[in-house]
């Protein structure tokens, strides 16, 4: 079943199924132009940055897909499964993982830039302004980062 928010994107709907697959469908006709299977169920809703989708699983990786080919670029792996969505701004992706931290991770090559632990699993997804990271964690604390 589908369970992660879509994104639209020029003319085609991205979204996660608990079938372990990332879909790219035709928002005009629902044809399918690719799907990318990961380790798990993915329930992180996807962000589209400068061609590229980011998306989390159950696996506990963060995947980097190309939207024109469905092709993996990258993935980064987490301690534990990833429910939410990640955040790009300026060349970095934020996301945040059920082990306990919050990931900044270099949007074209996936190398880790830091993470930052919280005392329980972040399970929202972080926003980004003017270069400060808002990210919440279920140890009942928003936490904001620069």
């Amino acid at each position: 079943w589908v369970s992660s928010t879509p994104a639209l994107s020029r003319g085609t709907v991205y979204f996660g199924s608990f079938d372990w697959y990332i879909y790219a469908v035709d928002a005009a006709t629902g044809q399918e132009k690719w799907r990318f299977l990961t380790g798990g169920p993915v329930h992180s809703p996807p962000a589209i940055a400068n061609g590229v989708l980011y998306s989390g699983s159950h696996d506990g990786n963060l995947y980097a897909v190309d939207i024109a080919t469905g092709q993996e670029k990258w993935r980064f792996a987490t301690g534990k499964k990833i429910k939410s969505s990640p955040a790009v701004a300026n060349g970095v992706v934020f996301v945040g993982s059920h082990d306990r931290h919050l990931y900044a991770v270099d949007a074209e090559s996936g190398e880790e830039i830091w993470r930052f632990k919280t005392a329980d699993r972040v399970f929202g997804s972080p926003v980004v302004h003017e270069g400060v990271v808002y990210a919440g964690s279920d140890d009942g604390h928003l936490y904001a980062l620069e």
